[in-house]
């Protein structure tokens, strides 16, 4: 079988794990989430397996409650520019937040991790949702969430614009003539918005792709309009395939209503595939990673959707807690997926806790099966592909060794990267200039 579609594929680098207790398996590494040779390692790895690129989640606030990866762990732009001098074609996919950062010092950030990289820097936009993040940057309160995507859509207006301050040809470097900088092809952002007054130009020419790649992980119905609207790429959340199918035909449908080609907007779900060389020996993994678990990542999992709220004050054999509150200015979509399992269910807490302590997910088996249910999703409409996870050690080599040959093998994966940089390699357009485009416009009229 051959198609020209092909998944793409991206691996997030976690550290010493995902959840609250998978650190303990005895083959993690403690030091991880600090260790550029950890990473190193991987990123090659997954270069060798041609993923599309690799990805680093990123918060800006902690408890003693966080998990171990959060709690101690590299800031994104920084492991992501060393791994760029490691790796020749995987893209770079860092998460910068629009509610407490510059919109300026970013563009600044991502232009450099592109220039650095050769064309392969990509940004996913957040807005952050933990409320307790605003104590760390001299801010009274958390923006409502309302007020987050507004902030958002400036924001990346804001940035796109100052990555388009230089034209192409701005850089003259004449040595002749003297002249460094063709100043009819630097440009001026002038922003005054809502939110953000911005002069410019940006410090920095053009990057080798036009613009870094935007990613955006909106799944609320603020952030679904604002990823069907702005993102190139979407990093979501799918626990099972109808979830996966639901999520993907209604954000397709949104970005046509904003007049967006559909089919240049990457629907990407996480999984963490297990891989055993029958499925039997798979599911031996699965137990084995379901062992390392206990209550306290459930409880993880559950105070972090819900903005740090404690659970543990609740009776465990209760019915699940009234906190449909709290849910309003932290993790939209998550904390209503539960809230309406609960009623549909009759959920006590402690069956809650437990199922988001050891989620099975679709991807545990055989080479063969989890080739199968990744061609499922990706033919079936739930995904244009996957963000990998690595639940325990080794499952990313199993997964380039193993996996990948038998998506090649049927046309479904690539067998080479098919440019120098990201968009290339993505198959997305390069972003015309908006003053080239312009200049062009006026010449023709």
């Amino acid at each position: 079988m051959s198609t020209s579609r092909k998944i793409k594929l991206g691996f997030i680098l976690h550290g010493v794990g995902r959840t609250w207790n998978d650190w303990r398996h005895p083959d993690k590494d403690v030091n991880a989430s600090t260790s550029f040779s950890f990473y190193k390692q991987q990123a090659q790895l997954a270069e060798k397996g041609k993923f599309d690129f690799l990805f680093v989640a990123d918060s800006l606030s902690i408890t003693e409650k966080s998990s171990p990866h959060y709690l101690n762990r590299i800031e994104p732009i920084t492991i992501l520019s060393s791994l760029a001098a490691v790796t020749d074609h995987i893209g770079l996919v860092g998460t910068l937040t629009v509610s407490y950062s510059e919109p300026f010092n970013v563009a600044r950030q991502f232009a450099s991790l592109d220039h650095i990289s050769g064309g392969r820097a990509a940004w996913n936009v957040v807005t952050s949702w933990l409320g307790d993040t605003a104590a760390n940057f001299s801010k009274a309160e958390h923006p409502a969430h309302n007020v987050r995507y507004r902030i958002a859509a400036e924001y990346l207006d804001v940035v796109q614009g100052l990555w388009d301050s230089w034209e192409e040809g701005a850089h003259a470097g004449d040595k002749e003539s003297g002249v460094f900088v063709d100043p009819e092809k630097l440009h001026r952002l002038d922003h005054k918005g809502e939110f953000f007054q911005v002069r410019g130009p940006l410090n920095i020419k053009r990057s080798p792709q036009g613009q870094p790649v935007i990613f955006q992980a909106g799944a609320s119905d603020d952030g679904r309009n604002f990823a069907a609207k702005y993102a190139e790429a979407i990093f979501t959340h799918a626990p099972t395939f109808d979830d996966g199918v639901a999520y993907y035909s209604d954000v397709k449908s949104r970005a046509k209503g904003f007049g967006r080609n559909a089919d240049a907007l990457y629907v990407l779900p996480g999984i963490a595939p297990i891989v055993g060389e029958t499925d039997a020996e798979a599911e031996a993994k699965y137990r084995e990673l379901a062992a390392l678990e206990s209550l306290d990542t459930g409880f993880g999992f559950l105070s972090r959707t819900f903005n740090d709220h404690d659970f543990r004050q609740y009776d465990l054999d209760a019915p699940f807690p009234d906190v449909e509150h709290i849910g309003l200015n932290s993790q939209q979509s998550s904390t209503k997926r539960i809230l309406a399992e609960v009623r549909a269910e009759g959920l006590t807490l402690r069956q809650v806790v437990e199922r988001l302590a050891t989620p099975r997910g679709a991807f545990v088996g055989s080479p063969e099966t989890v080739a199968n249910t990744l061609q499922h999703w990706f033919e079936d409409g739930a995904a244009d592909g996957f963000v990998v996870f690595e639940p325990l050690p080794g499952q990313l080599e199993l997964f380039v060794e193993k996996v990948i040959p038998i998506l090649q093998q049927r046309g479904l994966f690539r067998t080479e990267y098919e440019g120098t940089t990201f968009r290339e390699s993505l198959g997305l357009p390069f972003p015309e200039n908006r003053y080239t485009s312009s200049r062009a416009e006026r010449s023709v009229a």
